[in-house]
């Protein structure tokens, strides 16, 4: 597995590997959601995004993994901006590619993660990000 990943960093300079979501299921069915081209796009907190190790880089790559470690493909990071929770759209919730699509599965989810995080509030800031598919492992 990890041969795979730095077989995939070698094609990929630079690109870090990470899961999404904050649990195995999660981990899993976002990445196979991003894998089928639902999900094109995803969100942190600002205050998470600060605490990275490294922050993402639009043109950068990650390569995504499931809840096993394992790489399930790779995107690219094509836009990255600041928004404000409540100020969410519909189109962007769609982008997220989670649940129904609907900007209120968007909302409920994301209120239900950031609270897990102990970081939400209507009015936070985050990094909205979108990227494309590159590659299914």
């Amino acid at each position: 597995m990890m041969r795979m990943i730095d077989d995939l960093k070698i094609r990929y300079p630079k690109a870090s590997a990470w899961a999404f979501g904050d649990t195995p299921e999660m981990a899993d069915e976002l990445a196979e959601r991003v894998a089928k081209g639902i999900k094109t796009a995803s969100c942190c907190s600002l205050s998470s995004f600060n605490h990275q190790d490294d922050s993402s880089a639009i043109g950068g790559y990650s390569i995504i993994l499931n809840s096993q470690g394992e790489p399930v493909c790779v995107i690219r990071l094509v836009s990255l901006r600041i928004i404000r929770y409540c100020d969410v759209n519909e189109a962007f919730a769609r982008k997220e590619g989670e649940g129904d699509l609907s900007l209120g599965y968007w909302a409920q989810g994301h209120k239900a993660f950031f609270q897990r995080e102990g970081s939400f509030d209507a009015a936070m800031e985050l990094v909205a990000e979108e990227f494309e598919l590159v590659e299914v492992v």
